[in-house]
């Protein structure tokens, strides 16, 4: 499955409860999409998220449906730094 970082920018400090992130996690399952974590940034306006999805628009469509922003959508590549190291060292 493709992976996406998706970038948000909150106009304040994001304080989520659990009913929200319940909220966030119906609608990206009933748009196909998987939240696999997230980096909030020192000051709680800004996240970076990683999902799995079969499109950016699928994303995209779950951040409308739950009201929050999706300011960037890129595509990326996992990079495992584990996999370049020699056995033993």
């Amino acid at each position: 499955m493709p992976l996406f970082l998706v970038e948000r920018n909150f106009a304040d400090q994001l304080d989520l409860t659990i009913e929200d992130v319940l909220d966030i996690q119906a609608v990206n399952d009933d748009t196909g999409v998987r939240w696999i974590y997230s980096f909030l940034s020192p000051d709680k306006r800004k996240t970076y998220c990683l999902y799995e999805s079969p499109s950016a628009e699928l994303i995209l469509d779950a951040a409308r449906r739950a009201s929050v922003p999706a300011d960037q959508i890129l595509p990326v590549d996992q990079f495992d730094p584990v996999a370049f190291v020699a056995p033993g060292g």
